[in-house]
């Protein structure tokens, strides 16, 4: 049996159909956030709604205010069927690079499901090598609410963690730019040099360091 889903992309147009090879209750959206950053673990979370709860308004974490995601994220943790966030460190990102910390991560929040998935729709175009089958859904948290879900957990989670790390190191501007390279987080890297946890294999943090 199949399921199908439609949703619209950026700009209102249409994605299409979604079809779905598994009919039963434990399919996990799974998704990532933190790919990009210079600093901090990239997260990623895996989610089981529970059909007899659905939550509204799931959408792409990067659609929604800080507010709202908060909101959403609190929602996702009572009504799901199960729920996970993990991580793979800094140090892990430079020593199998973003793409397998990723997958990384990834697996970790699918192992961490209490009932375990028995399907997975993963954010993206690739699998992430896990046991449990699946589909990879390009541009999947704007098509299915489950990948919605697991990435406002994932989004609202590491932006937590660059809270936390501005509190130790404020002049740096974590709460603000998440980590991201902005100009405000490259000036402070170029005057103030790299923390621990910054991901050494990143260009502009391998500069610094080359300097030092």
């Amino acid at each position: 049996m199949t399921a199908k889903a439609c949703a619209r992309g950026k700009g209102g147009r249409e994605l299409p159909p979604l079809v779905i090879d598994y009919a039963g209750e434990c399919l996990a959206g799974v998704d990532e956030v933190g790919r990009g950053p210079l600093v901090g673990p990239v997260v990623a979370a895996a989610v089981i709604l529970d059909p007899a709860r659905p939550i509204a308004g799931l959408a792409d974490s990067k659609a929604l205010t800080a507010r709202r995601r908060e909101a959403l994220a609190l929602e996702v943790r009572d009504r799901a069927l199960a729920c996970a966030v993990a991580e793979a460190s800094a140090a892990e990102v430079d020593a199998l690079n973003i793409y397998h910390a990723t997958h990384l991560a990834m697996r970790r929040a699918i192992d961490a499901l209490v009932p375990a998935a028995e399907y997975l729709l993963v954010d993206g175009n690739r699998l992430p090598g896990h046991h449990v089958p699946g589909q990879a859904v390009v541009k999947g948290d704007a098509r299915h609410p489950a990948i919605a879900a697991a990435s406002i957990l994932a989004k609202v989670a590491r932006d937590a963690g660059m809270v936390a790390l501005d509190a130790r190191h404020p002049d740096y501007g974590f709460a603000r730019h998440k980590g991201y390279p902005t100009r405000e987080h490259l000036a402070a890297l170029e005057r103030l040099g790299p923390l621990p946890e910054h991901r050494r294999s990143f260009g502009p943090v391998k500069r610094q360091l080359a300097l030092s």
